[in-house]
């Protein structure tokens, strides 16, 4: 199996500007060696008899339609509101 030596990985943090300790660079060794691990014996299963898919969850939509309707109870509509004016919410500027 491949493994990543302690070299390689501050290879990487220094093509990649970053500076790490020697238990950083301990850490991330062991870390990405424990991933590489994993994907090989991901790679390793038998999958002949696995059909393929894109998407395993086949659950469909399953919210209500959005059927617009007039609401005329202004005052419940701006009850939670932190602030109004002239029949629209009334929000900070976003922009000076």
């Amino acid at each position: 199996m491949m493994e990543l030596t302690k070299e390689e990985i501050q290879k990487v943090a220094e093509n990649a500007r970053l500076h790490l300790t020697d238990e950083e660079v301990e850490k991330y060794t062991k870390t990405t060696n424990e991933m590489i691990n994993h994907v090989q014996k991901l790679l390793e299963l038998n999958t002949d008899d696995v059909e393929p898919t894109t998407h395993g969850n086949t659950v469909k939509d399953v919210l209500r339609n959005d059927i617009p309707k007039r609401w005329e109870d202004r005052d419940q509509i701006f009850k939670n509101a932190p602030d109004h004016e002239d029949n629209q919410f009334k929000v900070p500027a976003l922009i000076d």
